[in-house]
């Protein structure tokens, strides 16, 4: 069985995520909300969805996700009764009604192959009331290659269109970045534990984006940039060897300019990308970083 979590915070666009889950033409599965304290009273909207899917509703009393928003998601999973696959599912994000019956039909092919199952997706920006055109992906592919893909611009992702085995979640949790930026990321790289990502293309998440969404917010600029080098650091320390060469060293130097863009690098960080760029030597590349670390050493 499936346990869709949701971590509620925000009541704005809530009534949508409750109506998708109204809607699915498959209802084998069980919701688990976990109220962050917020300020917000959900409960009469609770109310006025009773009988129409399976939902529990637990209201905790002091706010974590201020602090931790990944202990807020990992507090809410334990709410959970051991589904063996989880969702985590944003309070203003909207499932297509065919998400849970796609899962199912698909069961089979994945089972033995897959810890992480992703939905196509589409943004909707509540702002500008606009939808965007819908994101899909190769069928199968691996955590590596789908991550670079997001690198480079080609793809997006975020928590909600994903399902992922609770034994996966168990064996890594999830990296507490600051406002878990990119916990999410490293999170399919780990929770794939080398088993490519399987993907249903016939069933759409509908993302909400909006000034109110933490991906829409720019006063945090500063906290994300913090959590984005972290996540890079443990990338490349942990993760390097999973990506092409290539790949590698794409991803070194834009850690290398990701720290310049708000300090210098330490002697142990030139250190370490000496190291990586050593062990994945290519000429050129290895020349242009010497030539860095050169400039760095004697420049004022």
């Amino acid at each position: 069985m499936l346990a869709i979590i949701i971590p509620f915070y925000k009541i704005a666009f809530f009534e949508q995520t409750l109506q998708s889950l109204a809607n699915q033409t498959n209802q084998n599965f069980k919701v688990y909300i976990g109220d962050d304290a917020s300020p917000e009273d959900c409960s009469k909207l609770l109310s006025q969805f009773e009988g129409k899917f399976d939902f529990t509703y637990h209201r905790f009393e002091n706010n974590l996700g201020g602090v931790s928003l990944t202990k807020q998601w990992e507090r809410c999973i334990a709410l959970s009764n051991q589904e063996p696959w989880l969702m985590l599912l944003g309070d203003d994000d909207v499932l297509g009604e065919n998400v849970v019956e796609e899962f199912y039909k698909n069961y089979n092919a994945f089972k033995l192959k897959s810890n992480v199952v992703r939905l196509a997706s589409a943004l909707n920006d509540y702002n500008k009331k606009n939808i965007s055109s819908v994101y899909q992906h190769p069928k199968w592919e691996k955590a590596s290659d789908f991550y670079f893909r997001r690198f480079k611009g080609k793809t997006r992702s975020s928590l909600s269109e994903y399902f992922f085995r609770r034994t996966s979640y168990m064996k890594f949790g999830f990296r507490n970045y600051p406002l878990a930026w990119h916990s999410d990321d490293m999170a399919w790289i780990d929770f794939a534990d080398n088993k490519t990502i399987f993907t249903l293309n016939e069933a759409i998440i509908i993302i909400g984006f909006s000034d109110i969404s933490l991906s829409g917010m720019v006063n945090n600029i500063k906290i994300k940039h913090q959590a984005t080098e972290h996540f890079y650091k443990d990338l490349i320390k942990e993760k390097l060897k999973l990506f092409s060469k290539a790949q590698r060293l794409e991803l070194l130097l834009s850690y290398e300019v990701l720290i310049k863009k708000s300090r210098k690098l330490i002697f142990s960080e030139w250190m370490n990308l000496y190291y990586a760029y050593l062990i994945n030597f290519s000429f050129i590349p290895f020349l242009k970083f010497n030539k860095r670390i050169f400039t760095s050493i004697f420049s004022k």
